[in-house]
C-alpha cells in the first residue's frame, strides 16, 4: 500500500508541478514581451517628438533655400558642331541649380534637332531665334555674330525677369561651375579672368591692393573694357534700371560697347570673383572646326541605322 500511494501520489504531484511551472513561465513570457514592446513604442515616441522639436528649431538647409536666378544667354547658330558643343555646356549648366538657360540661334526658324537635345539634356530653357540683320551677314569684313542673339536675350529678361544674374556662355567654352554660384550673389556687375584668350594666354583684370587698376589682354584696341566675353556679369535689377543697353554690332567691340552702355558704372562698383582675379575658373577653348560631313549613300545603305544617324548631322 505504501508503494502504491507513494507512486500515486509522486506522479501526480509531478503532473501538477509541470503544469504550473510551463504556465508561469508562459505568462511571464507575455509578460516580459508586453513590457518590452511598451518601453520601444514609449521610447520611439520621446525619441520622434525630440526630432521634431529639433527640426523646427533648425534653419532651413543650404539646399533648401530658394537662391537667385541665373540668366544664361547662349548664342548659337548651324555648324556641324553646333549639338556636341550645346550638350557639353548643358550637362555643365545641369549641376547649377534655379537657372533658365536661354538659347537663341541665328537663323529665321528653329532647328528640331537642337529642340530634341535641349530635351534631352533636362536643362531648364528657352529656345528662341534671333537671325543676323542681312546687312551685316553681306559684308566682306569680320561679322558681329551673336549679337543679335544676346540682344534678343536682352530683351527676354526685360520682358520676363525682375531678379538674378545674366551671363554670356558661349557653347564653345569651358565652365567650372563655381563661378555661377560666385556669380549668383552680384549687386551690380562682376569679373573675372578668363583662359586661353589671345597672346597672352588669358584676359583679366589688374587687381592691385584689392582695387581694380587695369585690364591684362592681348589686344586692348582701345577699349575702355577689354575683356572676354566669358569674363563678366550683369545684375538683371542693374540692367532694368538701364533700358537703353545692348550689344553693339561692331565686331571686337561687343563686349566693351555692352559694358559702356550700363553707364554709369564706376570701377569701384565692379565685384571681383575667382578668389579676387587670381584663380582661373572659365577658358575660351573653341572647339576645332570640323568639314560638313558628306552626303550619305542612301542606295548603299538603305535599311541601315546609318539613315537615322544621317538626320542627326547639322550641316550648314
Amino acid at each position: 500500500m505504501k508503494g502504491g500511494n507513494y507512486t500515486s501520489l509522486g506522479t501526480c504531484s509531478g503532473i501538477n508541478v509541470s503544469g504550473n511551472v510551463a504556465g508561469t513561465r508562459k505568462m511571464s513570457l507575455g509578460k516580459s514581451i508586453k513590457m518590452y514592446l511598451t518601453i520601444f513604442i514609449l521610447t520611439t515616441c520621446i525619441y520622434m517628438a525630440l526630432y521634431q522639436y529639433h527640426i523646427s528649431r533648425e534653419p532651413f538647409a543650404a539646399s533648401e533655400v530658394v537662391k537667385p536666378p541665373l540668366y544664361i544667354i547662349t548664342p548659337t547658330y548651324r555648324r556641324p558642331e553646333q549639338l556636341a558643343e550645346l550638350t557639353r555646356l548643358g550637362y555643365t549648366l545641369k549641376h547649377v541649380v534655379n537657372l533658365l538657360w536661354l538659347v537663341i540661334e541665328d537663323a529665321n526658324k528653329t532647328n528640331p534637332l537642337v529642340g530634341h537635345t535641349l530635351d534631352r539634356i533636362g536643362v531648364p530653357y528657352e529656345y528662341m531665334v534671333a537671325p543676323m540683320p542681312e546687312k551685316y551677314k553681306q559684308t566682306k569684313k569680320a561679322k558681329p555674330r551673336g549679337v543679335s542673339n544676346r540682344n534678343r536675350g536682352l530683351e527676354y529678361l526685360r520682358e520676363h525677369a525682375t531678379e538674378g544674374v545674366l551671363y554670356f556662355a558661349d557653347d564653345d567654352n569651358t565652365y567650372d561651375i563655381s563661378i555661377f554660384e560666385q556669380m549668383r550673389y552680384i549687386s551690380k556687375v562682376a569679373m573675372w579672368p578668363v583662359g586661353l584668350v589671345t597672346k597672352t594666354g588669358v584676359s583679366s583684370p589688374i587687381i592691385q591692393a584689392g582695387k581694380l587698376v587695369g585690364y591684362y589682354d592681348g589686344w586692348i584696341g582701345g577699349r575702355k573694357y577689354p575683356v572676354d566675353m566669358a569674363g563678366f556679369a550683369v545684375s538683371v535689377k542693374f540692367l532694368k534700371e538701364r533700358p537703353n543697353a545692348q550689344m553693339p554690332f561692331k565686331p571686337g567691340y561687343e563686349e566693351d560697347g555692352f559694358l559702356r552702355s550700363l553707364a554709369p558704372l564706376d570701377d569701384a562698383e565692379i565685384e571681383l570673383l575667382a578668389d579676387e582675379c587670381r584663380d582661373i575658373l572659365t577658358w575660351h577653348t573653341q572647339t576645332k572646326k570640323n568639314a560638313p560631313a558628306q552626303a550619305l549613300n542612301r542606295t548603299r545603305y538603305k535599311n541601315t541605322n546609318l539613315e537615322h544617324i544621317d538626320r542627326l548631322l547639322v550641316r550648314p
